[in-house]
């Protein structure tokens, strides 16, 4: 079941800004990692989709330095730093046609394409952004993997945060959200032309990070799981508390890291001409 509300998650709430902070402290040295692989350096021209927070574009501007360029892009930018190093746009990856198609070297999404109905569509839009040869890097959840908050499900707090877990993956889906997407990243990037395509995972277990962030996600989302009836007052303010207390060992859903390139271009046959 889908919802015509829009995304769960939006950036107009405080909490959005609270849970950028820490999805960069739990996930920025695994994305950055990957763009030091892909080749991403002075010079290159790059696109962050959906970017959210500034972390991942600050980063991109450091690496990129005075003669490349970094454009961030998101539905809702108020989040984003515009001189920060990087050019900010409002752009809905669905909806709206690739800026400077053909262009970029790198094109980079985290945690975006899971909660869009269309997602075939913005996978599109991302490769036709690439310059022939450039890399496409998306990083998504696959919840369906790994779908409890505590795998120790040793007592009571364990068994509400499970509980409560179960209520957010169902507001997810109401919200047309896809739980399994990650795991189908590299099928869909081939589908979309790319070659030289791979993944790899990333599982964080505990730690006051991962605490925070389920901390925030549950304030941002507080009201629409008591709309719903899908939780009460008392087992939110408990669970809060048993993350204030560090009574949790907590784990979020499998990061899938997927890559590919757009295809270089052939070089002309014998005799043909380069000039148009």
């Amino acid at each position: 079941m889908t919802s015509d509300r829009g995304y769960l998650l939006d950036n107009a709430r405080a909490e959005a800004g609270e849970r950028f902070g820490w999805l960069a402290e739990l996930f920025d040295g695994v994305t950055r990692g990957h763009l030091d692989r892909l080749g991403v350096g002075p010079g290159s021209r790059c696109w962050e989709v959906g970017a959210g927070g500034p972390s991942i574009p600050a980063a991109l501007a450091a690496a990129v330095g005075p003669g490349g360029c970094v454009l961030a892009t998101d539905i809702d930018p108020s989040w984003l730093r515009t001189g920060d190093g990087y050019e900010v746009r409002r752009h809905d990856v669905v909806a709206d046609p690739p800026p400077e198609p053909g262009t970029f070297d790198l094109v980079h999404a985290r945690l975006v394409l899971v909660h869009l109905p269309d997602r075939a569509r913005a996978l599109a839009t991302m490769a036709a952004a690439l310059r022939p040869g450039g890399w496409l890097l998306v990083e998504d959840a696959d919840t369906a993997l790994q779908p409890l908050a505590c795998m120790d499900d040793s007592g009571p707090a364990q068994r509400r945060a499970n509980r409560l877990r179960d209520a957010f993956r169902e507001l997810l889906t109401r919200r047309g959200a896809d739980l399994r997407f990650g795991r189908t990243l590299p099928r869909a990037l081939r589908a979309a032309g790319l070659t030289e395509v791979g993944a790899a995972g990333f599982f964080p277990v505990g730690g006051p990070a991962c605490d925070r962030l389920e901390a925030a996600t549950i304030r941002h989302v507080r009201g629409e799981l008591l709309a719903a009836g899908l939780a009460d007052d008392a087992e939110l303010d408990a669970h809060l508390a048993a993350l204030h207390a560090g009574e949790l060992d907590l784990t979020l859903a499998p990061l899938i890291s997927a890559w590919g390139r757009r295809p270089a271009e052939p070089p002309p046959a014998a005799g043909e001409s380069t000039t148009r």
